[in-house]
């Protein structure tokens, strides 16, 4: 008879340091590399497609335009994701959402190298990268427990997987400023493409995976849903919870959506000289198509170079560790830091902001996500985390479409800025009036 897969590691003697103690899942370490490769594909993506939309509109209230067009099939599926999750095979349903996704980014990189990329194409393509990953989300966060078989090692798997996620986030916009400086968008978006293939390939690789689907299937779809949404609002930790993401994701993520303006119009003059060394004088270092897409590229890295500081921190964190204490300090310390970004004009300051900026949001948000997945049954996660990714992917993309609107009235620093206030007197009144929050385990 075989043995379990974690019965079988132990025999190997594959010992890993407490911080990677999840790696010593098989199944795991397939979806750390697949999806790790994916991730740098889908931040290239993302920041070449913010220099596209840019290039075409010269417009910030375009560039929060797509974000909101994502939210559109996002309400509909998000909890029809969720529910699909919790009654068939995790790994399939991811199947067919990444091969989605995949097809997406290689039609954006035919018609931008055909060099008929209308903004018009960005939104239709936006949409249905949107669908599929209001299906895809749920799925990929209610997955982990399965790959690591059980809650066993499940924070240290979500910790690794935000630090996958957000190495990826630092390495990926660096690449696509290269790419885009040198070659333009369009072989971003074609590595993206490429980059799909390694996950689709590290998932039909794995074995041995548990029972993924424990609710009754013969359910009504819609009374199936209902059902996780009572379980959320009868659980006051997981509303509060879900409520700080609401309102961070609305008020101080869209400074990543203004970026693009930050790195031109804003920090654009004083990160000159470091354009110049790249790409200028008499023997540059590279030849750049679109030096302009360097400062949001080092931005965005730096962004990444301190989410992976935090998740690696967070996933060092013992067993019994106050994690509420820490997604405190992320919440509040998230949009104090931004409140300096909006207000600095020194790109070398600015670098340092966003890398703080990366530490504090994982703490936030990866802390959030690990919680509200230890409280919640395993025949209710798929759900549970399908109202968790609606909530921060809505929210975060109806802010983004506030905050360029804004911005195009007032300004980016001072979008950023007023966001950034508002969200931390919400920080600080949960703090305040729901200290057991602090507490939390």
């Amino acid at each position: 008879m075989a043995l379990p897969q974690s019965s079988a590691v132990a025999e190997a003697g594959l010992r890993l340091p407490t911080t990677f103690r999840a790696l010593r899942h098989r199944n795991f370490r397939l979806w750390f590399v697949g999806q790790g490769t994916s991730n740098i594909g889908t931040w290239m993506q993302t920041m070449a497609q913010q220099v596209l939309v840019y290039r075409l509109t010269n417009s910030a209230a375009a560039l929060g335009m797509v974000n909101f067009i994502a939210i559109v099939p996002l309400v509909p599926l998000a909890l029809w994701g969720g529910s699909i999750s919790d009654r068939f095979p995790k790994r399939t349903v991811i199947l067919i959402t990444q091969t989605i996704m995949l097809a997406q980014a290689f039609i954006l990189a035919a018609l931008t190298w055909a060099g008929i990329v209308r903004v018009w194409h960005v939104y239709v393509l936006a949409f249905l990268l949107g669908a599929a990953n209001a299906v895809d989300m749920p799925a990929r966060q209610a997955f982990t427990v399965d790959m690591v078989e059980g809650k066993e090692d499940l924070t240290n798997a979500i910790a690794l997987n935000s630090a996958m996620f957000n190495g990826a986030r630092a390495l990926g916009p660096a690449l696509a400023g290269l790419a885009v400086a040198v070659t333009g968008e369009g072989m971003a978006f074609f590595l993206n493409g490429l980059s799909f293939v390694a996950v689709i390939v590290c998932l039909l690789m794995m074995r041995n995976l548990p029972q993924s689907s424990r609710s009754r299937q013969d359910a009504a779809l819609t009374s199936h849903m209902i059902e996780g949404v009572r379980f959320v609002l009868k659980q006051q930790a997981i509303v509060v919870l879900i409520s700080l993401i609401a309102v961070s994701a609305f008020l101080s993520m869209p400074y990543n959506t203004l970026m693009p303006v930050f790195a031109d119009s804003v920090l654009g003059k004083n990160a000159e000289p470091v354009v110049n060394w790249l790409c200028g004088g008499a023997q540059p270092l590279m030849r750049c198509q679109a030096p302009e897409a360097l400062p949001l590229g080092i931005l965005l890295t730096a962004v990444g170079i301190g989410a992976v500081a935090g998740a690696l921190l967070v996933a060092s964190l013992p067993e019994n560790a106050r994690r509420g204490r820490m997604l405190t300090a992320g919440n509040l310390a998230f949009p104090l830091v931004l409140l300096f970004f909006a207000a600095s004009r020194s790109f070398v300051l600015s670098l340092a902001l966003m890398i703080l900026a990366g530490i504090s949001f994982v703490w936030q948000n990866a802390l959030a996500n690990i919680l509200l997945q230890i409280v919640t049954p395993d025949e209710l996660r798929g759900r549970v985390m399908s109202l968790y990714s609606l909530t921060f992917q809505g929210m975060m993309r109806v802010g983004g479409l506030q905050a360029g609107i804004v911005a195009d009235w007032i300004g980016a620093p001072l979008s950023v800025g007023i966001g950034a206030w508002l969200s931390l007197g919400y920080g600080l009144f949960v703090a305040i009036r729901f200290p057991k929050v602090r507490e939390m385990t």
